[in-house]
C-alpha cells in the first residue's frame, strides 16, 4: 500500500518514534482513522503485547522505537478492518472471541485466567489481544464472503505445489530472510553499503529484522518482514547461497553487494534433505464377491474411475448390487496385503488398477493420493493452503482499496494527513 507505506516513513520523520512508552505524560492522540482516534494508550499497549506474545526481552531503545511504528500500523489496519466490518453491520460475538482465546491459552499449554493474569503482570490488558482478535475474525468472515465464492484452485496448481513440495523435500533447504537497499548508480553503492553496516549494527544492539526489514527494504517480501520462507540451494543465485552456506543458524550477512542491490540475509534454521521413508497411498477401493462371476463383477468394477470418490470422498454413481467401495485413508503402504503392494506402488495418481482377484473375491484400486516417503501433506491439505494463499492475496489488495478511500492522520509527534482521492 503506497500510502501507508509513505505513513510508516513520515511515523519515523515526524518523531513518533520518540519514546511512547513514557506514561508520566498525559495521554493523547495518535492517529485518527476516519474520525476514529487510537491514543496513545493504545499504542504503548500494542508495544506490550507484541513484546510478550513475541518473547522479546530487554529491548534496546532503537527495538522500542521500530515496535512503536509496527504497533501503530497494526492498529490503524485494524480500525480499517472493524470499520468496513461494521459498515457491512457484520459483528463477532463475544462467544466467538472467547473460543480462540481458549484455544490460543491451549496452545500455550494454560487457561485464559492464567493468561489474562500474566499478560497483566507484564501490563496489558486482556482488552488489548481481544481488540486485535475480534478485528482478525471480523477480516476474515468480510473476506471469504466478498471473494471465497471465486476462489478456485485447479488440479494442475495442487500437482505443481505437490511437485516443488517433493523436489524441496529432497534438497536442503534453508530459512531465510532479507533486507534490500536499492542501489540505482553504481556510485551509490559505498554509500548504500554503509547503511547496511549501520543496520547490522542495530540488530547487534536487538533491532529485530523483521522490524528494520519493513522499514527498510526495497524487495516485497519487506510486507512480511523480510521472511522469504522455506528456499532450496537452486532457488538463491550463487553468490547468496555461498555466504548462505558459510551461516550458522540465527546469524545475519554482512552486506552483499548484487545488481542493483545490497542484500542483507538472516539464516534462521537450516533443513537436510530428507531420506525417503514408507510410502503411503490413499486409495478408492471397490470389491465385487467371486458369487458374481468373472465378468460380471469386471463391468461393475469398471465403473470404480466413474464414482468420483477420490474428489468427493463418497460415490457419486451406485457400482451394483453386491460391490462394495470406500476411499480408505491415507495409510502405509505396510498397511495394505502384500497382494495390493506391487500393484499400488506402479499406480500414479488418478489411474485405476486392473482388477485383481484374490481370497475369493475380487478387487480394484484407484490411486487417490500419493506419498513416496517424504511426509508431503495430502492434496486437500495443499488445496486449502492454496485457497489461503489467494485469500490472503486478495485480502490485502481489499484492504489497501479501503485505505486509499479513508483519512488517516498522525497526530503523535508532528502532522501529516493521508486523504482518500
Amino acid at each position: 500500500m503506497k500510502r501507508l507505506a509513505i505513513l510508516w516513513v513520515t511515523l519515523i520523520l515526524t518523531g513518533l518514534t520518540a519514546p511512547l512508552a513514557n506514561a508520566q505524560v498525559g495521554e493523547r492522540v495518535a492517529a485518527v482513522v476516519n474520525d476514529d482516534p487510537i491514543s496513545t494508550f493504545d499504542v504503548r499497549q500494542r508495544i506490550q503485547l507484541i513484546i510478550v506474545t513475541e518473547g522479546m526481552r530487554n529491548l534496546p531503545q532503537e527495538a522500542l522505537a521500530q515496535l512503536q511504528g509496527r504497533a501503530l500500523r497494526e492498529l490503524i489496519e485494524e480500525r480499517l478492518k472493524l470499520q468496513e466490518a461494521e459498515r457491512f453491520e457484520l459483528t463477532i460475538p463475544d462467544e466467538a472471541i472467547d473460543a480462540e482465546l481458549e484455544q490460543l491459552a491451549g496452545q500455550a499449554g494454560t487457561t485464559v485466567q492464567q493468561l489474562t493474569e500474566d499478560l497483566a503482570t507484564a501490563g496489558v490488558n486482556i482488552g488489548t489481544l481481544r481488540d486485535r482478535i475480534q478485528a482478525e475474525q471480523a477480516w476474515q468472515q468480510l473476506v471469504r464472503g466478498r471473494y471465497g465464492p471465486r476462489v478456485s484452485i485447479t488440479d494442475d496448481a495442487v500437482e505443481t505445489m505437490l511437485d516443488d513440495l517433493e523436489l524441496s523435500a529432497r534438497s536442503d533447504q534453508y530459512l531465510i530472510s532479507e533486507i534490500c537497499l536499492p542501489v540505482t548508480r553504481q556510485e551509490d553503492q559505498p554509500e548504500m553499503y554503509q547503511a547496511g553496516m549501520q543496520m547490522i549494527e542495530q540488530l547487534r544492539r536487538g533491532v529485530p529484522f523483521g522490524a528494520l526489514a519493513q522499514q527498510y527494504s526495497a524487495c516485497s517480501s519487506a510486507a512480511r518482514g523480510g521472511d522469504l520462507g522455506w528456499l532450496r540451494a537452486d532457488e538463491l543465485d550463487q553468490t547468496t547461497l555461498d555466504i548462505v552456506q558459510q551461516l550458522s543458524e540465527g546469524n545475519v550477512s554482512r552486506p552483499i553487494p548484487l545488481r542493483g542491490v545490497i542484500k542483507i540475509v538472516a539464516l534462521r534454521q537450516t533443513r537436510e534433505a530428507a531420506t525417503a521413508g514408507e510410502p503411503s497411498y490413499q486409495v478408492a477401493y471397490a470389491g465385487a464377491p467371486a458369487s458374481l462371476g468373472e465378468e460380471v463383477a469386471k463391468q461393475r468394477l469398471a465403473r470404480l474411475p466413474e464414482t468420483n470418490a477420490c474428489n468427493g470422498q463418497s460415490l457419486s454413481i451406485d457400482m451394483g448390487e453386491d460391490v462394495g467401495a470406500t476411499v480408505l485413508p491415507r495409510l502405509p503402504e505396510r498397511a495394505f496385503e502384500p497382494i495390493f503392494r506391487t500393484t499400488l506402488a506402479a499406480l500414479d495418481v488418478g489411474e485405476t488398477s486392473d482388477v485383481i482377484e484374490s481370497d475369493g473375491a475380487f478387487h480394484r484400486l484407484m490411486m487417490c493420493e500419493k506419498d513416496e516417503g517424504y511426509g508431503l501433506p495430502t492434496r486437500r491439505a495443499v488445496e486449502s493452503r492454496l485457497e489461503s494463499e489467494e485469500l490472503e492475496l486478495l485480502s490485502r489488495r481489499y484492504l489497501r482499496d479501503i485505505e486509499r478511500e479513508s483519512a488517516i492522520e498522525i497526530r503523535y509527534g508532528g502532522t501529516g494527513t493521508i486523504e482518500g482521492s
